[in-house]
């Protein structure tokens, strides 16, 4: 019933738009995935549609080759997970780390990690974020730094600042705008904090990611650090 509901809102034109925006091309990031042509919205109403749906069928959905089912998948679990009681949340966050093949994008992760994997963890106990960040999977190590947006929410910086330490020689694009994001999104509750760590790594920060990191900097601070002149 949940599937053929999500098949009938597809919309062919929209899709082709997001297969282009997710970069699906042969030999990008997104390559081979396919897409309905659904928005965050639609997917959102059926989340409230059909929480009630079983967590074993949620991930079977997550083994979808269509990127809305999938993310339709981990909207739902994240749903269950807030909503779940200590036995459940301990099965989902299990199960989503046993399933992180299938969350293969950037806004599959966005969507889930700081939500599932995050809140199981003790900031000072960030052992399976570090063997995450180690991964030579572009997405798991995409989970490891997005998951410290957790902590981030609660004021506790030392999660992001070890797992960005991990990443900041990292090849790609994609890494470099999430580490920068968390960064900002520290310096955004305490600048200080932030400042501290970019002033000891900035000069061998991918300029991306320090681009991200800087962004609400007063703009003669930025361009000093783009300058390397902090």
């Amino acid at each position: 019933m949940l599937r053929a509901e999500l098949y009938a809102l597809a919309d062919p034109a929209d899709a082709i738009h997001l297969q282009r925006f997710f970069k699906t091309a042969p030999g990008e990031y997104g390559a081979g995935d396919k897409f309905l042509g659904l928005r965050v919205p639609a997917l959102r109403k059926l989340v409230r549609d059909y929480r009630q749906l079983n967590d074993a069928d949620a991930l079977e959905m997550l083994a979808s080759s269509w990127h809305e089912e999938r993310l339709l998948a981990l909207m739902l679990l994240v749903d269950g997970y807030d909503r779940g009681d200590e036995s459940r949340r301990e099965r989902i966050h299990r199960a989503y780390l046993e399933h992180t093949r299938y969350i293969n994008n950037w806004d599959l992760v966005d969507a889930s990690a700081q939500h599932i994997v995050g809140p199981q963890l003790e900031a000072r106990e960030i052992a399976l974020l570090e063997r995450l960040a180690r991964s030579d999977d572009i997405w798991e190590q995409r989970i490891a730094i997005i998951s410290t947006f957790h902590f981030i929410k609660r004021n506790e910086f030392a999660p992001t600042l070890k797992i960005a330490r991990l990443l900041l020689e990292d090849s790609h694009d994609l890494i470099h705008k999430a580490v920068g994001w968390m960064l900002r999104e520290v310096g955004k509750r305490d600048r200080e904090v932030e400042d501290a760590f970019l002033k000891k790594h900035y000069k061998k920060m991918p300029r991306t990611m320090l681009r991200y990191a800087i962004e609400r900097h007063p703009e003669t601070l930025r361009k000093r650090y783009l300058a390397g002149t902090v």
